[in-house]
């Protein structure tokens, strides 16, 4: 008999989600990101460290035999729905997840430089990216096509690489294989995102640069575990953002008067956000679901990420947008947080994959052909 799921947090994830919550609040409050988003550089200063090295969320995801701190993705979901609610510019996502569970995959595979990386991304002290688009879905051909013996192995330019600008090592998808290279041997070159918060970067590297990690289809699928990962785990962060999109609602609504009463008195308002906490918690459900089914290894694993994405995208847009019309005037400005929500909302919805994208997944998954 399968035991049951158990999608409730708890006590560690409580005492972590905590803990993560008290340092964004002290270290990235909304004005501290308002004013770093002007800049070229919208990372707070020695956040990642706290973050990553000082509570140790960089390693959650990482064996304790590899260094580090053993624990599963539950955890790292945690992190995210904070990360999501604060709206925080930090490469999390595409290193302590995307990066980490592609060289998971890789373990066996050239154990040196594998779990030399691992380690120095489970300390917090190197930040990996996968260097593919930020739209590249679990399914989708994340390497180049050419001939694999070719010499040196070709890279193209890549644009629309996350958090590429803060990379020390970028994982690198060739012809021949996964190679991993200083991101100081790369050309880095920033570009213009929607969403200020994760800045995205054009990219190219050298021909011959960089330690092959992987050929063939070990490299191949260590890159689709590491995208089902994030895609999962993204379903967490959309979550996190909802939540505190729903939550700043409410309480503006029951301060904001007119006709002198609180305008959360009115049945429209209501009616709006009774749905939107219906969809929150719908949210929550598919959410926890995928990080489970990402912990125990579950075999129905993408077909529970391509749900969460499906549907959690949509909530944390809906949810951004119902936040920046319900403050009314004050919504629409600069100096309020609530377009942060809404440009990381409708970035992550095209992110590792659309709505769309994962529904045909659902799709193949289920063998539910589409209607003639």
């Amino acid at each position: 008999m399968t035991a049951q799921t158990d999608l409730l947090y708890s006590e560690t994830e409580d005492d972590l989600r905590a803990t993560v919550r008290a340092l964004l609040a002290d270290r990235a409050g909304h004005q501290v990101l308002l004013d770093r988003i002007e800049t070229d550089d919208p990372y707070v200063p020695g956040l990642w460290k706290s973050l990553a090295g000082d509570i140790g969320a960089a390693g959650l995801l990482v064996p304790e035999e590899l260094g580090g701190q053993g624990a599963s993705h539950r955890e790292a979901a945690v992190v995210l729905e904070e990360l999501g609610r604060a709206v925080t510019p930090l490469p999390y996502l595409t290193s302590a997840v995307v990066a980490t569970e592609t060289l998971l995959g890789l373990v066996g595979e050239g154990d040196g430089p594998v779990a030399g990386l691992l380690a120095e991304l489970a300390g917090g002290r190197t930040v990996a990216v996968l260097a593919v688009p930020l739209s590249t879905a679990p399914d989708a051909e994340a390497f180049p096509a050419g001939a694999p013996d070719a010499e040196p192995p070709q890279a193209p330019e890549v644009a629309g690489v996350a958090d590429a600008l803060a990379a020390d090592v970028l994982l690198v998808p060739r012809a021949d294989g996964l190679y991993a290279v200083p991101a100081g041997e790369a050309t880095v070159e920033p570009q213009t995102p929607l969403d200020l918060t994760r800045p995205l970067a054009r990219v190219a590297t050298p021909p011959g640069s960089g330690t092959r990690l992987a050929g063939g289809d070990a490299a191949r699928a260590a890159v689709r575990r590491g995208l089902l990962a994030g895609a999962g785990l993204l379903a967490s962060e959309q979550l996190g953002l909802a939540e505190r999109c729903l939550e700043e609602t409410v309480r503006y609504t029951r301060e904001r008067h007119q006709f002198n009463r609180p305008v959360g008195s009115f049945q429209a308002l209501k009616h709006r956000m009774a749905q939107l906490w219906l969809d929150v918690v719908g949210a929550r459900a598919v959410a926890r679901a995928a990080a489970d089914a990402l912990a125990t290894g579950s075999p129905d694993a993408p077909l529970t990420v391509a749900v969460a994405q499906a549907y959690c995208s949509k909530v944390a847009v809906r949810a951004a947008e119902e936040c920046v019309q319900l403050h009314g005037g004050i919504g629409m400005t600069w100096e309020h947080p609530a377009h942060l929500a809404l440009k990381r909302a409708k970035s992550d919805q095209i992110a590792l994959g659309s709505a769309g994208r994962h529904q045909d997944a659902i799709a193949a998954l289920v063998d539910l052909p589409a209607p003639r």
